[in-house]
């Protein structure tokens, strides 16, 4: 186990936690079905080409001892990605809503509708 990591890390590194964002768009899955979809992109080195070792040197270590930060991780990415899904749908809905007389405009006008993303 990499000394740098403990279980009770309050904050994940940002490559840990865009290895998972990566591995949960591949495969929109929670823990821990997701677990092994991150063990397929590591074994094939899918995320930037890195491997087992280079996504310990991230914080990202598939042993027993780090399940639950693992866990954790994988739980704080489904929670942002369903936030910004629920985001997306309300700019989507904004969209669907647009009073009839508001689209008589030109297409630029009708482009500049508000998306959140």
């Amino acid at each position: 186990m990499d000394s740098r990591w403990r279980h009770d890390d309050l904050v994940a590194p940002d490559a840990a936690l865009d290895f998972v964002r990566f591995c949960h768009r591949r495969r929109r899955v929670g823990w821990p079905e997701l677990y092994d979809e991150m063990c397929h992109v590591a074994s094939r080195g899918l995320y930037h080409g890195w491997g087992f070792g280079e996504l310990a040197e991230h914080g990202i270590v598939f042993g027993l001892a780090e399940m639950p930060r693992l866990a954790k991780f994988v739980g704080e990415v489904v929670h942002q990605e369903a936030e910004r899904r629920g985001r997306v749908m309300v700019g989507v809905m904004a969209q669907v809503d647009v009073p009839s007389d508001a689209l008589e405009g030109s297409p630029e006008e009708v482009r500049r509708t508000e998306v959140f993303a």
